[in-house]
């Protein structure tokens, strides 16, 4: 009776906007989860394939190991040793690759060796290009695909393609989670990329259509961007602490649990069956595309993002080649920007329509880029506490702060249909999880981490001073009517980005609730 009770209150509650915000807010924790909890795991986990796969080539090969002898080769943090040929203790002693016991701080000492070996630092430095191209193959698909998703939800609704992107995240979850092979994981990673573009577009151009008041959209993404805050928080920590004492799987099985939920949830209360187009056809893509103030909200997306994106696949191997960090470690990393990402977007979610969603971002921007050129400074886990904690609340600065903003241009400047506007602010932000990691391998390995970070930072704060042109844009005078007329359905407020707000209607629309 309980559960009839539930479903009955689901049901009755489909027009509810606490509820579709709750259903956008799961979608997205989901999401930026799974995008994270392989941070710590699949550096770590292709480096194993790599080190088993030369043991097996080397056992091949019987003149290299002659008769007796026991060779081994331990990993560098992860506390674990391979070893090949037989075991004999005479002829054990006198190899001169034999191990001493391991350190209880996780680190391995070879006789007559440091603690980073330079051998395996090269190794490690190898791993940079191939773990930055699995990253970034997530965030290219979505790239790709965002274009296509965006004038679909304005034809068919919001519905279907955010349902659609469920079933995608659940079927590249179990992938992820069986996958034993770098090719496997790498079609895991950009079936993810068509799932997100689906949740990402869909859901924040449906809280847009029903929040329409300025202040409160600005707030309800604000709280939606909560759940990518959450997926980010608890994504690295999660995935390395279950990697190291559970085992691969066992993380992903949990997030598809969790997306079984989510898609549940999506059946009762959005029908996504159900195909309800826009009443009135949205601007073009292309036109949006041509729109300088879209443009720039949409670079502060990207470039901001782009730090965090080109540490996700460096940091953790940095870490490896100069503090020996162990796997647990290389997650935790990320905890503080994880923690600051989500206090920043809860804070200027509101804060940012009052000072000014344009100083916001700029002083996001600047902020990032002092943060991210701190990092390398860092001579222990402990030393990335604090620029990893302005990272993360920076860039919830310029997330809190474009998001809105992307919306309101729309209404300001062109039809009030929000799927490919909100199309361009995925792409933004896949371009920065595409370029970044995709790039910033690369750059890592030529020229090293703390030269990547140092580009990075350089070019976020000189991107910053654009943000003042969102300051006031103009907008079409008929738009600008329609946004004053107190007899609008729409409750509107005169709004300037600098923060100047004044009520002027109230909400006379019966579809859906009050938002507190």
């Amino acid at each position: 009776m309980g559960q009839l009770a539930v479903i009955r209150w689901l049901r009755e509650e489909r027009q509810s906007r606490r509820l579709i915000l709750f259903i956008v807010f799961v979608a997205l924790l989901l999401d930026n989860m799974l995008l994270t909890v392989v941070v710590p795991i699949i550096p770590s986990y292709l480096y194993n394939l790599d080190k088993s796969a030369d043991v097996l080539n080397q056992s091949s090969l019987p003149q290299l190991h002659p008769s007796g002898s026991f060779n081994s080769i331990v990993s560098l943090y992860d506390n674990t040793v391979l070893s090949s040929g037989s075991n004999t203790s005479s002829s054990s002693s006198s190899s001169s690759t034999t191990m001493v016991p391991l350190v209880p701080a996780g680190t391995q000492q070879l006789i007559n060796s440091s603690d980073c070996p330079p051998q395996a630092s090269s190794r490690l430095l190898n791993e940079n290009v191939k773990v930055g191209m699995l990253f970034a193959s997530k965030a290219i698909v979505q790239l790709l695909t965002n274009p296509f998703i965006g004038p679909l939800t304005n034809r068919i609704g919001y519905q279907p393609p955010i349902f659609i992107g469920f079933c995608i995240m659940f079927i590249s979850t179990i992938m992820f989670a069986f996958s034993s092979s770098y090719a496997l994981l790498f079609v895991a990673r950009s079936l993810q990329g068509v799932g997100s573009s689906c949740s990402s577009v869909a859901g924040m151009g449906m809280l847009a259509s029903v929040y329409t008041d300025d202040e409160e959209r600005g707030h309800a993404i604000g709280i939606a961007l909560g759940g990518l805050a959450m997926g980010v928080l608890v994504g690295p920590p999660f995935g390395s602490v279950m990697y190291e004492f559970v085992g691969k799987t066992a993380p992903f099985l949990v997030l598809a649990f969790l997306a079984v939920f989510d898609g549940a949830l999506q059946l009762f209360v959005l029908q996504p069956t159900k195909v309800e187009p826009e009443s009135q056809k949205g601007t073009s893509l292309l036109t949006l595309i041509k729109d300088p103030y879209i443009l720039i909200a949409a670079g502060a997306i990207c470039f901001g993002n782009m730090a965090i994106a080109m540490m996700e696949p460096t940091l953790p191997i940095w870490m490896m080649e100069t503090m020996c960090a162990r796997k647990w470690q290389l997650g935790v990393a990320f905890l503080p920007a994880s923690v600051s990402y989500l206090i920043g977007t809860y804070i200027f979610g509101t804060l940012a329509h009052r000072m000014g969603r344009w100083l916001c971002a700029l002083i996001g921007m600047v902020v990032v880029g002092l943060s991210v050129m701190c990092v390398p400074l860092a001579t222990n886990i402990y030393g990335l506490i604090v620029p990893n904690f302005g990272v993360g609340f920076a860039i919830g600065m310029v997330d809190s702060s474009m998001m809105p903003i992307m919306g309101y241009l729309v209404d300001l400047r062109h039809v009030s249909v929000y799927g490919s506007v909100y199309a361009i602010a995925d792409v933004a932000f896949c371009m920065g999880f595409a370029l970044g990691p995709s790039i910033g391998g690369s750059i890592a390995e030529s020229i090293g981490f703390p030269w990547l970070m140092i580009i990075i930072g350089v070019v976020n704060m000189l991107y910053a001073p654009l943000c003042i042109f969102l300051r006031n844009p103009p907008g079409q005078e008929e738009k600008i009517a329609i946004l004053m007329d107190t007899n609008s359905s729409m409750k509107t407020r005169s709004y300037s980005t600098q923060g100047q707000g004044q009520y002027q209607g109230e909400d006379t629309d019966p579809d859906y609730d009050d938002y507190d």
